[in-house]
């Protein structure tokens, strides 16, 4: 039986990421935790006025954890409410594709 690693908790630098995110775009935030194979979890960020962001980290729970400890930052998951509450704009999508 293999022993469980430790799980790293979000850096400062994380921490900041996602609390400034909060601050920008409105209270409450969203969050929601996506596993990323072997590179870790994204944790895409949700603003209230609907502006997407995220923070990269290197293990879900410690996605789980960052949420935890940002004020206003609701954990989420991709249910019809959230994603009608997105507003992706002409420039996000270009980036999304590349451009």
């Amino acid at each position: 039986m293999a022993e469980k690693e430790d799980t790293p908790a979000p850096t400062a630098r994380q921490l900041a990421a996602a609390r400034r995110f909060v601050e920008q775009h409105g209270t409450p935030a969203k969050a929601v935790v996506e596993r990323i194979g072997r590179g870790g979890a994204r944790v895409v960020l949700v603003g209230h006025d609907g502006a997407l962001g995220d923070v990269v980290v290197p293990a879900p729970e410690t996605g789980d954890a960052l949420v935890a400890a940002v004020a206003d930052l609701e954990p989420s998951e991709w249910d019809s409410e959230l994603v009608n509450a997105t507003a992706i704009g002409a420039a996000h999508r270009r980036r999304m594709a590349g451009r």
